[in-house]
């Protein structure tokens, strides 16, 4: 006997008690044998389907005269399919049992009833992608953790900061502060707060010899970072770890209304990011940051399996490897050079989207007119430093141990016009790689430089946009593919999805000059700019979040079945082991990846491809 209906899977589960007594009510049970046509492509469906047993393929026949079909995906066990078929009013394609099959059918009026009575449900039956991604994070197995990483500042973690007079001394400050049990206070001078730590008095009562009667304004630090309110606190503990410092004061507008510190941020998240960036921050030899970099992938699967977005791990990891890279870029590189010159992180690291630590692609800007003979011996210790920290080689050889990345600023901005005015497969893909560059150690203003000199080059260059642009186009989108890929259950996202994606936005960044470089923060950019509708970003960035959160669980996943190997696939998706709301969600982002190309073509005018 084929199992009873299954409430709790989503969107089911959506229902109230009421509206799920309804759906009990109207369920037939229809039997099918191998082969048979369930719904046929144009007909009116009888309502929506789930699978009791068996399996159901979804196809479409070509007109050619193989009639060869291709199959975009298998329904199994509790799966449900024709959704979208009953919403239209027409079945959009075939849906044939594959083996003898067990359905339970709600018949379409009932349906429409539900999703005009449930707005959620709805919302899911409509694939609409930003609602099905909300839907399954608060209804989904991580639920708790979800909201728990969600926490805004304002919501228990800030206090109230002890600010104190103008012309109040160390020794009164000191009282102060023991009197109310904290270590630090917030002193205004003028229009500006600055602020003073129990470390900052010590230092100059005991180093410094400062009298005790000193008003503390002549100690404290007005460089003060800020928060909202509403930021959420994880993107506090990011900005601490970023700027390396242990508490951020809360601005709303120009208002002060309180303070947030490390420690209670720390105890506020269960996971050990904090340990690991103290262990970077004290860091005084390479053993140590060793030890320290060897955290970073418990770090990572930690916070995915508490259900932390790839967003916000990507951001902090991120911090966490570009501590690391400018540690040991100050541990190897002596003091009087660092001024003169500056690592840089292209590709993804550049953009902040790495997680799992993929390929080296770093490069050195230096002075014109440097004179540093040791720099390329240091430099090929460097890249192997971080090989030896769990960082591979790049294949294409785009790290600072290549002397073809070590550059001054003239010929660095020479081989970017060379770039950028080549059409050769690899020039292009220098360029990509070159333009997501960020900053990490020496000096930045060399980077700036650069990249404010590119900028300028590619004023009304119509033309370059339009063969850059073009590159993202070079892929298939993989909705009419799923036949091919399902037999081997495999499917490359990074090709599919994640690439067009962020080379579309880079591009368009680039035509509006837009300096960040992650591509979630170059969509926001856009929007400001007026350059893409919001909706259209929203789409954009929960289909690009979707693909890169797919995408590492199974990195995780092969990295623990493969501890002492080396993920050759770590863009593959493996269809087989997915269910069927992630397939849901996979294929609308697709979707929005397909529409997203169509704009690309008719903005940079490149034809149909």
């Amino acid at each position: 006997m084929p199992s009873s209906f299954n409430m709790n899977n989503l969107p089911f589960g959506l229902l109230n008690e009421k509206e799920q007594a309804l759906l009990r009510q109207s369920l037939a049970i229809r039997h099918y044998q191998k082969d048979e046509v369930i719904m046929q492509a144009g007909s009116v469906p009888e309502g929506v389907y789930v699978v009791l047993e068996g399996k159901v393929s979804e196809s479409e026949e070509h007109d050619d005269e193989s009639r060869q079909k291709h199959v975009f995906v298998h329904y199994a066990n509790e799966d449900y399919f024709g959704g979208w078929s009953a919403l239209k009013g027409k079945a959009i394609h075939n849906f044939i049992a594959d083996e003898e099959t067990v359905c339970n059918i709600i018949p379409t009026k009932v349906v429409l009833e539900l999703v005009d009575g449930n707005s959620q449900f709805g919302d899911y039956f409509r694939q609409n992608l930003a609602a099905k991604t909300e839907i399954v994070e608060q209804h989904g197995p991580t639920q708790d953790m979800a909201e728990f990483m969600l926490a805004q500042v304002g919501e228990g973690v800030m206090s109230a900061p002890l600010i104190v007079e103008e012309s109040t001394s160390i020794k009164e400050a000191t009282v102060k502060m023991r009197e109310g049990k904290v270590d630090s206070v917030l002193v205004k001078k003028g229009n500006r707060y600055g602020m003073v730590t129990g470390t900052d008095m010590l230092n100059a009562v005991v180093m410094d010899e400062i009298s005790i009667h000193t008003p503390v304004t002549e100690i404290a630090s007005y460089r003060l970072i800020s928060v909202h309110p509403d930021d959420y606190l994880f993107n506090a503990l990011i900005i601490m770890t970023q700027q390396q410092i242990e508490r951020v004061v809360v601005m709303r507008e120009n208002e002060l209304v309180g303070i947030v510190d490390l420690t209670d941020v720390l105890s506020f998240f269960s996971s050990h990011s904090h340990v690991i960036g103290l262990r970077i921050e004290r860091a005084r030899t390479l053993e140590d940051l060793h030890t320290a970099a060897q955290g970073l992938n418990d770090l990572i699967k930690s916070l995915v399996s508490q259900g932390v977005k790839a967003r916000f791990a990507m951001d902090l990891v991120s911090a966490m490897n570009s501590r690391i890279m400018e540690k040991l870029f100050d541990i190897m590189v002596p003091d009087d050079m660092q001024p003169h010159v500056c690592l840089i992180v292209m590709g993804s690291e550049g953009r902040g989207e790495q997680i799992m630590k993929t390929d080296q692609d770093n490069a050195i800007i230096y002075r014109d007119g440097l004179v540093w003979a040791e720099m390329q011996e240091v430099m090929n210790r460097f890249s192997e430093e971080l090989m030896g920290f769990g960082y591979p080689p790049c294949p294409g050889n785009i790290m600072v141990s290549n002397p073809e990345w070590v550059n001054s600023l003239s010929s660095w901005t020479q081989k970017m016009a060379l770039w950028s005015s080549s059409w050769t497969e690899q020039e292009q893909m220098n360029l990509a790689i070159a333009v997501d560059a960020k900053p990490v150690a020496g000096n930045p203003a060399l980077f700036k430089a650069a990249r404010n000199w590119f900028f300028k080059s590619l004023k009304n260059n119509d033309m370059f946009y339009s063969n850059f642009a073009k590159v993202a186009l070079e892929f298939n989108t993989p909705l009419t593919f799923f036949g091919n890929l399902k037999e081997r259950g495999q499917l490359d996202v990074k090709k599919g999805g994640i690439f067009p994606i962020v080379h579309g936005v880079r591009t368009m960044a680039l035509e509006h000059k837009i300096v960040v470089t992650n591509t979630f923060k170059r969509i926001e950019a856009l929007v400001e700019a007026g350059a893409m509708q919001d909706k259209h970003a929203k789409d954009l960035s929960e289909a690009l979040g979707l693909f890169i959160q797919l995408r590492l669980r199974q990195q995780i996943k092969r990295a623990e079945e493969q501890e002492l190997g080396v993920d050759l696939t770590p863009n593959t998706l493996d269809l087989q082991t997915m269910n069927k709301m992630e397939r849901d969600l996979l294929r609308d982002a697709f979707h929005i990846v397909k529409g997203f190309k169509k704009h690309l073509e008719l903005h940079y005018h490149l034809g149909s491809r």
